[in-house]
């Protein structure tokens, strides 16, 4: 698997975000789902990666720097067909590399608190993060919990 910063123009590549913003859209209402789309991936602040396989898109990730030593996981998906072939967790490695790679003292995320999202979190627990209050701007919300890592 080859992880790539990504300019988000491929047609692949928009159509696993949208995918990913219609499955995060059926299983969170419109005021918890916090997913970025396309135009919000391709701001300054935010760094995209794709994750392939040969010709074949596999995966993606960000990191959005919320200031110089806290960075935020988002946009973590992986292809349908690729689902428990250590994509998510290949790209989530990089993501701390990276992390570590800036300096950043914390790396956290928010994801849902539903049953669908409980791999995502164990997946996230098995690398260290820890559940913890909102950050940044989020605000208490039943249908989303928040990780953190210090690095």
């Amino acid at each position: 698997m080859e992880i790539k910063i990504d300019d988000l123009t491929s047609p692949e590549v928009a159509e696993l975000v949208m995918d990913h913003l219609w499955s995060m859209a059926q299983l969170s209402p419109p005021e918890s789902t916090h997913a970025l789309n396309l135009d919000g991936l391709r701001k300054p602040e935010v760094t995209f990666w794709s994750v392939w396989e040969g010709e074949e898109l596999v995966g993606c990730g960000a990191i959005k720097e919320l200031d110089p030593h806290h960075g935020e996981i988002k946009s973590m998906k992986t292809s349908s067909k690729h689902l428990r072939k250590g994509v998510a967790r290949k790209m989530l490695h990089y993501i701390i590399e990276e992390a570590i790679r800036r300096d950043y003292k914390r790396l956290s995320l928010e994801t849902g608190s539903m049953v669908a999202f409980e791999p995502a979190r164990k997946l996230y627990a098995s690398f260290g993060f820890e559940y913890c209050k909102p950050f940044s701007d989020y605000v208490e919300d039943p249908n989303s919990v928040f990780m953190t890592k210090e690095i």
